[in-house]
């Protein structure tokens, strides 16, 4: 076996780690092997054997075949100098996007110190536009929803070259999401249709105006945005980059006019347990660095999704336009571990009869399941806008309603405390949490934990 081969077998399986945010040791850890196992493996010295393969799969993302692709040595050791050029420019592609040397919510405070500090939050994990943030939760359903027909403008594309990587004709990739899907490959990432945020109208009542867009419209902006702070902080030696290495950040300018940058607002739910005798938890959930396209590594609220209906039916479109019914799919999707809604079923969804919705809609219209909106907030590092919302769940209503809790879902696995699938909702937990929970879900917490004599 040639030195070559050895080389090309090694680099193809630390991509694929690194892409998924992994080290050796968090590998030999996944697995229950030894640290030196997994370098022998990526040194070529020996492979693994069939029962591990199996495993190591899974872990990676992969299929049987295409780990057998990762571990093949034979064939690259010919490659050409234009296959060793894209090589090695994606794999420096997958070392920017994946940080190393990164601590937990880094890189996206870093990114805040560029805005002035009228617009970051509390805290100063996100950021906040003119009326987004509210002072104090408001019912979810006074919050007013308009859907406007117009289509507003969009922002004049900007140059990406320099944030992705060759493709292997030798040109750059068309698209960041074409490149994260080809080398990255993540289990969830797929073009649906989204509502796209108008207008932030924060008058009596908050009023949020939407149009439509698709998630790689979105994801093609946030996704370069953040490599670009990335790729610029590294360069700078670890340091907060100067404006003029960052002009795709530059250009946008006022990350909250909906005239410069397409936003799609999710909505991340923070779930609170109420117990009669003030025992209080919350759910908490760790996305995995395989199954999603961003996110990878962090703890966030759940559930936390896309706001988009369930298909591109005109009728879907109207359907599910509505905070409460996207929220309810993905409490079905991530607590309940049903398949997502993405339009496969023969007609729009009832939400009055299908169930869980008809269990969900029951227990609010009874009370005892309880939403509040705090309005809106903007993640530094990839400018991604989320709603902040809390729902509180009378305990043996939660404990009914999400009887068959999951532990992990399509996106990730639940963070519990104490044998448990949930976490106190305590000062001391919230601080104890801190470095791993996104800079959205420590705002929402801090909010909520702020406010628990009016949500609780």
């Amino acid at each position: 076996m040639g030195v070559r081969s050895v080389a090309v077998r090694r680099a193809r399986l630390a991509a694929r780690r690194e892409a998924l945010g992994l080290t050796q040791e968090a590998l030999a850890e996944r697995l229950g092997v030894e640290l030196s196992t997994v370098g022998r493996w990526e040194r070529g010295a020996q492979l693994p054997q069939p029962p591990m393969r199996l495993r190591l799969a899974a872990v990676l993302g992969v299929s049987i075949d295409e780990l057998g692709g990762l571990l093949r040595a034979d064939g690259p050791r010919d490659a050409g100098p234009l296959e060793e050029d894209v090589r090695g420019d994606q794999l420096n592609w997958l070392r920017t996007r994946q940080a190393p040397g990164v601590r937990g919510r880094e890189l996206s405070e870093l990114a805040a110190w560029l805005y002035p500090a009228d617009q970051r939050a509390p805290g100063g994990h996100v950021l906040v536009g003119p009326g987004w943030l509210l002072d104090r939760p408001v019912e979810l359903d006074s919050v007013r929803l308009v859907f406007s027909d117009e289509v507003p403008t969009r922002p004049r594309p900007a140059p990406m070259d320099h944030v992705l990587p060759l493709a292997a004709h030798g040109k750059r990739y068309s698209s960041y999401a074409r490149a994260v899907r080809d080398l990255v490959r993540p289990r969830l990432l797929e073009n649906r249709l989204s509502y796209r945020l108008i207008d932030v109208s924060a008058g009596e009542h908050l009023a949020l105006t939407f149009g439509t867009t698709t998630f790689f419209e979105v994801f093609d902006v946030k996704q370069p945005v953040a490599h670009e702070f990335k790729a610029a902080w590294l360069a700078s030696d670890r340091s907060i980059p100067a404006w003029d290495a960052l002009p795709l950040r530059s250009q946008i300018g006022d990350p909250f006019d909906p005239t410069r940058l397409v936003l799609s607002p999710g909505i991340s739910t923070l779930t609170i347990r109420k117990d009669l005798r003030g025992d209080h938890r919350f759910v908490l959930h760790e996305r995995d660095g395989g199954k999603v396209a961003d996110g990878g590594g962090l703890c966030h609220v759940m559930p936390a999704g896309e706001f988009q209906p369930s298909s591109v039916s005109p009728v879907d479109l109207r359907n599910d336009f509505s905070l409460w019914r996207n929220i309810m799919r993905e409490y079905s999707e991530e607590f309940l571990g049903d398949p997502e809604h993405d339009g496969g079923a023969s007609g729009p969804i009832d939400y009055a009869a299908e169930e869980p919705f008809r269990s969900f809609g029951q227990a609010r219209a009874q009370g005892s399941f309880r939403l509040w909106h705090y309005g809106l907030v903007t993640e530094p590092l990839e400018l991604g806008a989320a709603q902040l919302t809390v729902a509180v769940v009378d305990g043996d209503v939660f404990d009914d309603l999400f009887a068959k809790l999951v532990q992990t879902n399509d996106e990730g696995h639940i963070v519990g405390a104490g044998g448990r699938r949930d976490i106190p909702f305590t000062a001391d937990a919230i601080d104890r949490l801190e470095p791993r929970l996104s800079a959205s879900a420590l705002t929402l917490l801090r909010l909520a934990w702020r406010d628990r004599g009016q949500l609780l």
